[in-house]
Formats: C-alpha cells, structure tokens, sequence
C-alpha cells in the first residue's frame, strides 16, 4: 500500500489564560506555519485541523520575536492559504485518517489542556502509525501522545522511545509552571516518563533540536518546528 503524499497538521482548541491572566494562550502560530511551508514546499497536500474546528492564536506566539518577515505577511493576510485553512479547519472526527502519511502535531501551551482528550485527533495519529506513516510533533505537541496508540500491540506509540518537547526547566524560566500545574495539565517530561518513553533535550531551552527515533520525529520548542518538518520529510522519503 502506497503511503499517501498527505499530512495533517492537529492544532490545539484550547485557550487559558497565561501570566496571571493578562495573556491567552492557544495556537502557537509558527509551530503550524512553519510546518505547513515546509511540507508543501516538497509537495505534501496539507490540512489543518483541531478537534473542535476552531482555534484561539496565542499571544506570545504574535510577538516579534516569533512572528515576523514572511510568516507575518501570511499570518497577517485572511486571503493567504494558510489563514484560509486555519479559519476553515474541519473536526478531527470529520476527516479520514486512511487519507494521511503524515500526522504532525503544532501546538502552544493551550495544547496541554485538549491534546490529551483529544480523541479524534489521537485516532488519526494512531491511524497513520499503522499504516506505516509518520508521526510527529513539536514543543506542547507531544501532550497528543497521552492516548496515541500503537493498533498492534495497544501500547502507547512513544513507550520505548526517544522524544524531546519543551522542557520543564523552560516552563519555570518562563514563570508560569505553577500556572501549568493548577491546570491539572501534564507536562511534556513527565508524560514521557509515564508512559515509558526516553526524554532528551538540547543544553540550551530555546534550541533549535529535534529526534528522530524511527516513523516518530519530535522537536523540542518553536525554533525547532522547520527543522524537525524537515526531518519528516526526510522520514518519509524512505518509507
């Protein structure tokens, strides 16, 4: 079977408020953006969507720092074709995942909060493992794997492997993991220390790093979102 040419981009439905309130937290755009150019560019047909149809942006996702050039133009244009996607993204539950050689999950700190629960989304991810496709994620992105299972073996697809997300050390230096943690919300390391799955990281918390442990490639926060689209692309060209 020919694993199609395809790939879903899962975008969080959440939104929080952040920093004592004064912030929102959602979509972290160039997590989603970046992504979407890389994978279109070597000629991947793209979809977007979130398990509710909707999505909040997030605030600090809009900050110079992080959206600018380019990405702001597209961002800033209802008219482009990424915007265009974003505002009419379709459910999860309305998509077929046999359609998907590439699932990748964006994310944003709101992602925490639906990606766990996130049981249409989860289904395609698990879907496109067992179709022999590529999975993947970046910074909050693995909070989708808290229910994304191997169909062969019913085991959690990270178990036994190497993932990095954004790291718990990032989160305090950020002044916001009690924050987190009155959410209830798990956070990357700790899900990947539940579920049997090895955690690595680069020295520096906004590095730009990634892992590629087989069909699964992770990226560590949103520097890292083109390298590691990069390296699905890479992935799946030996599929």
């Amino acid at each position: 079977m020919s694993i199609p040419r395809r790939a879903l981009i899962a975008i969080t439905s959440a939104k929080a408020a952040l920093i004592g309130g004064k912030e929102t937290t959602g979509l972290f755009i160039t997590e989603a953006l970046h992504p979407y150019r890389v994978l279109t560019a070597a000629g991947f047909t793209v979809d977007l969507s979130s398990e509710t149809g909707t999505y909040t942006p997030d605030w600090l996702s809009q900050q110079p720092d992080f959206l600018n050039g380019e990405d702001l133009e597209i961002w800033n244009n209802p008219n482009s074709e990424f915007r265009q996607k974003l505002d009419n993204m379709p459910k999860a539950s309305e998509l077929d995942p046999s359609q998907y050689g590439v699932f990748f999950a964006s994310a944003g700190h709101a992602s925490l909060i639906d990606y766990p629960t996130a049981t249409a989304l989860q289904n395609i991810a698990s879907q496109v493992w067992a179709n022999g496709g590529v999975v993947a994620s970046v910074c909050h992105g693995p909070a989708i794997f808290a229910n994304v299972v191997d169909l062969k073996t019913n085991e959690p697809v990270i178990k036994g492997r190497t993932i990095t997300g954004f790291t718990n050390e990032a989160e305090h230096t950020m002044g916001i993991a009690a924050e987190l943690e009155a959410w209830g919300s798990e956070l990357v390391e700790d899900m990947a220390a539940r579920l049997g799955a090895k955690y690595a990281r680069a020295p520096g918390i906004w590095d730009d790093y990634h892992v590629v442990d087989g069909r699964l490639v992770t990226g560590q926060n949103p520097a890292s979102a083109t390298s590691t689209a990069q390296a699905v692309v890479e992935v799946f060209e030996k599929l």
